[in-house]
């Protein structure tokens, strides 16, 4: 129920951790990678002083919904390749994705490994992240990773290889809200003036001039509380977790370490539990030189192999 891990100092300061691959590695036994996990808190320490910040995936609709998407569109592809040779798919497929940007430039190698209270860190076996082909041509095919937030075709990982983005692809597969809805007609508040003077009835005087009011803001006021591509005013949708709307994964929670002694005193933070899609935590580091962390994370019992945590699919 606590998997514990220890920073390296060869990532920058930012530091990702799979729940899935620690648990799958502590158990000895499969957890995909597609949970969304219930964490009761994570314990930081360190013997030097800064502010550690812990992230995640993005818990909202429109997460849910485009990793359900995403992951739908990726089985369908591999469904109908092995169409006529299922029985090529191993039994351990699964579809792996990188957190953002950072998570991919560093690769899975990168990923915090669970420790041992000798210290000792687990040797990782075959976690390998999905990839969609996209052939425009008929000959060569182009392969990509994918991440959960952030633009489409960032820049190349540590496998050499760009990512598509679940948000990003997600906001450009889907129809956009009508730019007035309801689409009235454009004269629908072309009415009569007239000013009554007891104004509780004068609301329901037909003609009048309140009537051409409520009208305007009838017609005025009728989009969404969120950008959208024609709007009138942006280009984009900026769906939350895209390129402009909030980029990167969900702010959880931060924490100030503090060691008065150096080496010889060790400073301790709790960050509170939460859900954590994808069994995805970020954990930066401010200063990001000699982090020294050893962190605890702490999991609640339940029905899924031991763990509480529910399918991407029902998020």
């Amino acid at each position: 129920m606590t998997l514990s891990f220890a920073t390296p100092d060869t990532v920058g300061g930012a530091y990702t951790i799979d729940l899935s691959q620690a648990a799958s590695l502590a158990n000895r036994r499969f957890y995909r990678q597609g949970i969304n996990w219930a964490v009761a808190s994570i314990k930081v320490f360190s013997t030097s002083t800064g502010a550690v910040s812990v992230g995640k995936l993005p818990t909202t609709w429109v997460m849910a919904n485009a990793w359900k998407k995403g992951f739908e569109s990726w089985m369908k592809r591999i469904r109908q390749a092995l169409s006529e040779s299922q029985s090529v798919a191993g039994r351990f497929l699964d579809f792996k994705i990188y957190a953002d940007s950072i998570h991919h430039q560093a690769g899975f190698g990168a990923n915090l490994m669970p420790i041992s209270l000798l210290g000792t860190a687990a040797t990782p076996g075959e976690w390998i992240p999905a990839q969609v082909a996209i052939d425009p041509t008929g000959l060569t095919a182009n392969e990509f990773e994918i991440k959960a937030v952030g633009a489409n075709y960032g820049g190349v990982g540590a496998s050499g290889k760009q990512a598509v983005s679940l948000i990003d692809g997600y906001a450009t597969s889907r129809a956009l809200p009508s730019e007035s809805d309801p689409n009235v007609p454009a004269q629908a508040d072309d009415i009569d003036s007239g000013t009554p003077e007891n104004w509780m009835q004068g609301m329901f005087v037909e003609n009048s001039a309140n009537d051409e009011n409520v009208l305007e803001q009838v017609v005025l006021f009728d989009q969404p509380p969120y950008p959208f591509e024609g709007d009138g005013t942006h280009i984009d949708s900026k769906y939350p977790g895209g390129p402009g709307q909030m980029p990167g994964l969900e702010y959880h929670d931060v924490a100030q370490i503090v060691s008065y002694s150096g080496a010889t005193e060790v400073g301790t933070q709790t960050i509170k539990g939460g859900n954590f899609p994808c069994g995805l935590i970020r954990v930066n580091w401010t200063p990001s030189q000699a982090a020294n962390l050893v962190i605890q994370v702490n999991l609640v019992p339940g029905s899924h192999r031991g763990y509480l945590c529910e399918p991407m699919g029902d998020m």
